[in-house]
């Protein structure tokens, strides 16, 4: 027996004094109605309703039990308002600062068609593993190496002039012993200030014969996208930033640089539902070129950290 069921039948019927109109009002058949109040009473073992008449009352045994049934009824009715609430809570994610808006809110909208209400928090690489592991979101997508990313996404060199070549040499941008030009910088946006990328570039810059004030980190995107817009220096970014400044895209010949992105989260619902659920979508709003590898399914925070600290 349904016994919240049994009770807002109940209650239903004591309130309008009939079995029709209580019915009714409960929004099922009277038929059902005298079922579930019958079966009531013989769980109970005593009559709620007196039906010798043909007005219908309460015993003093059902005058009794009201007051729990209606308790019972509202505080089923309270546990459907939570659920619903809870269905609707927004999942915080911290994402990458450099996500264009227009592809976070075309996120969004493919979540909400998959019953995943998304509140996004564009940030840096450190702060989003920090929001995360301080619980200010649900989860967030954050900076790891290529080999446990879910999503990669290639890194060349953006200038205001077209390349003269397909690839980019660093050795061509040393500057001579004449030093009649300016030597042209390789700037690193905050996104890629991370160990995994910044480190082999800088490597690479010397051994090139680069002085290492030329490899250097902008204060933000939009710094560095300004230089490489206004002076020879060069953005490193991906393919979708540097045409969404107008710039000229280039690969590096060496080292092959890629942005890697997995998921953190809290909980692992929130992680399946980020991780495959919303996997090309998050994948379109990194960047990241169709036919990425197989997702790595994440990470919980009980789970040991994958990414390296920026």
């Amino acid at each position: 027996m349904d016994v919240v069921a049994a009770c807002r039948a109940f209650v239903a019927v004591s309130g309008h004094g009939s079995f029709t109109s209580g019915a009714a009002a409960a929004g099922i058949p009277q038929s059902v109605a005298s079922r579930r109040i019958a079966a009531l009473e013989e769980h109970f073992g005593a009559r709620l309703f007196d039906r010798s008449s043909r007005a219908v009352r309460l015993t003093s045994f059902g005058q009794d039990m009201l007051p729990s049934a209606r308790r019972l009824v509202d505080l089923a009715d309270a546990m459907g308002d939570d659920a619903e609430r809870a269905r609707l809570r927004p999942l915080r994610v911290a994402v990458p600062d450099i996500c264009p808006p227009r592809r976070l809110a075309d996120l969004m909208v493919a979540a909400r068609r998959q019953q995943i209400h998304l509140e996004v928090r564009p940030a840096g690489p450190a702060e989003r593993e920090r929001l995360c592991q301080t619980l200010e979101v649900g989860a967030a997508i954050v900076a790891v190496p290529e080999a446990t990313a879910s999503w990669r996404v290639p890194l060349g060199l953006a200038a205001r002039t077209p390349f003269p070549a397909p690839t980019v040499f660093l050795e061509t941008l040393r500057s001579g012993r004449a030093r009649t030009q300016a030597r042209r910088r390789i700037l690193i946006q905050p996104e890629d200030d991370v160990a995994h990328l910044r480190d082999p570039l800088t490597r690479a810059g010397a051994s090139a014969g680069l002085v290492p004030a030329q490899v250097a980190v902008a204060p933000s995107l939009v710094d560095a996208a300004a230089a490489a817009l206004g002076s020879p220096d060069l953005l490193l970014c991906s393919r979708q930033q540097a045409e969404d400044f107008g710039l000229h895209w280039c690969p590096l010949a060496g080292p092959r640089l890629l942005r890697g992105y997995d998921v953190a989260a809290g909980v692992r619902e929130d992680l399946d539902q980020l991780s495959t659920v919303l996997d090309g979508d998050i994948a379109r709003c990194l960047g990241a070129p169709d036919g990425h590898p197989e997702p790595s399914g994440g990470r919980t925070l009980g789970d040991r950290a994958t990414g390296d600290p920026a």
